[in-house]
């Protein structure tokens, strides 16, 4: 059974699968969706997500869009307990930060690395901001841890990661936030980490 994995090399909701792929050492071709042009919003790749966005996996007959759904499916399908524990307590930590993710991540440092990327004309203040309120929780969070929730990387690790490592592109440093930047490297040290471009 072969995996595909439908995305773009320049989001980071598609390098978050493409962590846990690589973690899994798990084998797939990667199909580019040429954002740029408007691939993703083409009949062919609007059967796969009607909402037009990347990343789609696609694992034989099961197709699943949104890189938070597509974590989890492939740390319970491939896994077991390693990336996503099925203990209650533990899997409700894991999932509010992909909660995070999808939300703080999003409307700070994502956005604020799209308006100098995409030259987008959004509210630059309001997401540096909001990034700066997330990286000072994070920074928190993160005093005397390793990783976010266990004493290795699970989804919420490889969840949150992406747009924080690439704060710099939406000129957001994590200098005073030392224990953000440790976690960063630490990710990055990973003997399976995959990067991209600004990573």
């Amino acid at each position: 059974m072969s995996i595909k994995l439908y995305g773009h090399p320049l989001s980071g909701n598609c390098h978050k699968v493409r962590l846990l792929l690589s973690a899994l050492g798990l084998p797939y071709e990667e199909v580019l969706v040429d954002l740029l042009v408007g691939a993703h919003k083409q009949p062919e790749f609007l059967a796969l997500n009607p909402l037009g966005q990347v990343p789609v996996l696609v694992d034989g007959d099961t197709v699943i869009s949104d890189s938070q759904a597509i974590l989890v499916y492939l740390a319970r399908t491939y896994d077991g307990e390693k990336y996503l524990p099925s203990d209650p307590v533990k899997m409700a930590r894991v999932v509010r930060w992909l909660s995070i993710a999808a939300s703080e991540c999003h409307h700070g440092p994502h956005l604020a690395r799209l308006h100098f990327l995409l030259k987008l004309g959004n509210d630059l203040a309001l997401a540096q901001g909001i990034a700066h309120n997330l990286l000072g929780a994070l920074n928190r969070h993160l005093t005397g841890r390793t990783f976010l929730e266990e004493e290795r990387p699970t989804i919420a690790d490889f969840a949150v990661f992406p747009y924080v490592g690439l704060a710099h592109q939406g000129q957001i440093s994590l200098a005073e936030y030392p224990n953000v930047a440790a976690w960063v490297e630490r990710i990055k040290a990973s003997p399976s980490y995959v990067t991209m471009p600004g990573l």
